[in-house]
């Protein structure tokens, strides 16, 4: 059997290959748990039982307290803040554990998936380099067999060059292969416990149903208990046995999952299940469906025609787009989906002016675009404005935010200047943020306000065509639904065309009119939202579908869920 196709039982260790405890003695245990930073309370009397095998999610949106209760069960809490309470692991009391006797604990007996694979390995050192650190944890003198125990977990945890990997830099290796060799080095010492923090939000959706039966297998083959920190409910109706809800901080609903899952006791709770775009298909159906209906006489916005692009690398030519061609009427929103490397970015760099195709015409508002000069374009990018993924990056942070979204009215001298103060006072309204924040800087704005921002920053120019790259990708979905709402609501109001470029397929069935769906260059399949979600042609875009989470599907005979009295 292929690495990539399952663990092969070889891979296991026999002294590791014990049966599962029995269920009823927790491995975790959390009782009035109490986290403070400062003066600010951010988690309050939190309590929880983690059974040895089981899985427990604790779900919630940004600023819930749920990466603040694995830190504290990791003891990696900063230096300033005050915990309360007691957490359990394995019988022993270990929130007042000295920091000499947990240590041996970290690593060993709880490892820990970071949410963001890039940032948690050092650049400039090799896979193998950072892994032997892991290794360091085993029970095992000899370099040459812990090198052999890496190169085996590596390829236990689907990597199929086991050595090419182990050779490589953090840079050379896609963000799905690192976060698998960031669960390999987590289980490589054989915990008991496994602590993931949202180990898969910024894959794409094929990409994340692997990462997620790669721990689901590993969990029900070494018999580790998964405490899984996500905000999207879908996926933790999926893959946990418990689920623990949170906002602000305190526990608002607990039970098992097909439970809370199926009859949310708790309004929050019932908000969050309202949000999922995998459970939600049609929310925003009444935004979306006159438009397109209006549109569909209209002659096409944005055409683009057997467009191909290639690069060189290393000597070999890279064909990233293969003859590609779309149109998008006006008004309307089209997506590009598919996996990383499929030439959804490149086509977007086409579009935008930002490369230039090697063949095929690029034409909005039946201006071709293609073969322009950078100072030609200027005049086609006032009416072509993109959103991009990461607002916290794509926004000055020295500047504020009424500097930041009358800048592009400087720039191309549009009005008085009480003209632009107008524009930047009337685009900041349309995305519903109050004038107070004008004063603000991107650091002092929670992640939906800057993205907000970035969307008022694009429709200062009142342009025709927006691009957005990901643009919710980085928010959870109670945030993500805001920033939908207003995209199809200004779309409605102002009849502006999109292109989205997005990973999530349930968001797109939300939003998209029409989609092209990308594979290694080329346009697999082609149509409407309704034509490809409900009868897919293509194995390809079959695959894709079958990844997006869809929650819990037995909920008969289910418990009721426990409903913790909470403020809400």
């Amino acid at each position: 059997m292929a690495p990539q196709d399952g663990l092969t039982s070889t891979l296991i260790r026999p002294e590791f290959a014990a049966p599962r405890p029995l269920r009823s003695i927790p491995l975790l245990k959390v009782d009035d748990l109490s986290v403070a930073y400062g003066a600010h309370q951010v988690v309050t009397d939190v309590g929880f039982e983690l059974g040895r095998g089981e899985s427990l999610a604790l779900i919630g949106e940004s600023g819930s307290g749920k990466s603040t209760i694995a830190r504290a069960v990791l003891r990696l809490l900063p230096s300033g803040s005050r915990a309360s309470g007691r957490v359990s692991f394995d019988g022993q009391e270990i929130l007042r554990m000295p920091e000499r006797g947990f240590r041996p604990l970290r690593g060993r007996a709880i490892g820990f998936v970071p949410q963001d694979p890039g940032n948690s390995l050092n650049p400039v050192r090799t896979i193998g380099a950072q892994a032997h650190e892991a290794a360091a944890l085993l029970d095992e003198p000899d370099r040459a067999m812990r090198k052999q125990l890496i190169l085996d977990i590596l390829a236990q945890v689907g990597l199929d060059n086991p050595q090419r990997v182990y050779d490589s830099y953090p840079h050379q290796l896609s963000g799905g292969m690192l976060q698998r060799v960031l669960i390999g080095l987590a289980i490589l010492p054989r915990p008991s416990l496994l602590v993931a923090d949202e180990p898969t939000s910024a894959l794409d959706v094929t990409i994340q149903k692997r990462i997620l039966d790669l721990l689901s297998r590993l969990q029900d083959e070494l018999s580790i208990s998964l405490l899984l920190i996500t905000h999207d409910l879908a996926i933790a109706a999926e893959r946990a046995d418990t689920l623990v809800v949170l906002k602000d901080g305190i526990v608002q609903e607990t039970g098992r999952t097909t439970a809370v899952f199926a009859s949310p006791a708790s309004t929050y709770a019932r908000k969050l299940h309202a949000d999922v775009p995998a459970l939600n298909p049609d929310r925003y159906a009444g935004l979306r469906d006159p438009g397109f209906r209006r549109a569909k006489a209209e002659p096409p916005k944005i055409e683009v025609s057997a467009v191909t692009k290639t690069f060189t690398l290393d000597g070999q030519t890279l064909t990233a787009v293969d003859s590609v061609s779309f149109g998008v009427p006006a008004g309307t929103t089209h997506a590009l989906v598919g996996e990383s490397g499929s030439g959804k970015t490149t086509t977007i760099r086409l579009l935008l002016g930002l490369e230039q195709p090697d063949a095929g015409t690029i034409t909005v508002a039946g201006e071709q675009l293609n073969g322009r000069s950078p100072t030609e374009l200027r005049a086609a990018w006032r009416h072509l404005q993109l959103i991009y993924q990461n607002p916290f990056t794509s926004l000055d942070p020295t500047w504020k935010v009424e500097q930041l979204i009358r800048e592009p009215l400087d720039r191309f001298r549009i009005g008085t200047g009480q003209e632009r103060d107008e524009r930047v006072h009337k685009a900041l309204a349309d995305v519903g943020l109050g004038q107070h924040l004008l004063a603000r800087k991107p650091g002092a704005l929670s992640g939906g306000q800057r993205q907000r921002v970035a969307i008022a920053r694009a429709l200062v120019l009142k342009p025709d065509v927006i691009v957005l790259d990901e643009p919710t990708s980085a928010l959870d979905v109670s945030v993500q639904a805001d920033i939908v709402e207003v995209l199809l609501s200004l779309q409605a109001e102002l009849g502006l065309t999109y292109v989205f470029v997005s990973h999530d397929l349930a968001l797109v069935r939300q939003l998209a009119h029409t989609v092209s769906v990308m594979h290694r260059g080329r346009i697999v399949e082609h149509g409407t939202v309704t034509d490809i979600f409900d009868n897919p042609r293509q194995p390809y875009t079959c695959s894709l579908l079958a990844s997006i989470p869809s929650g819990v599907t037995d909920v008969a005979d289910a418990p009721q869920p426990q409903l913790i009295v909470a403020a809400e």
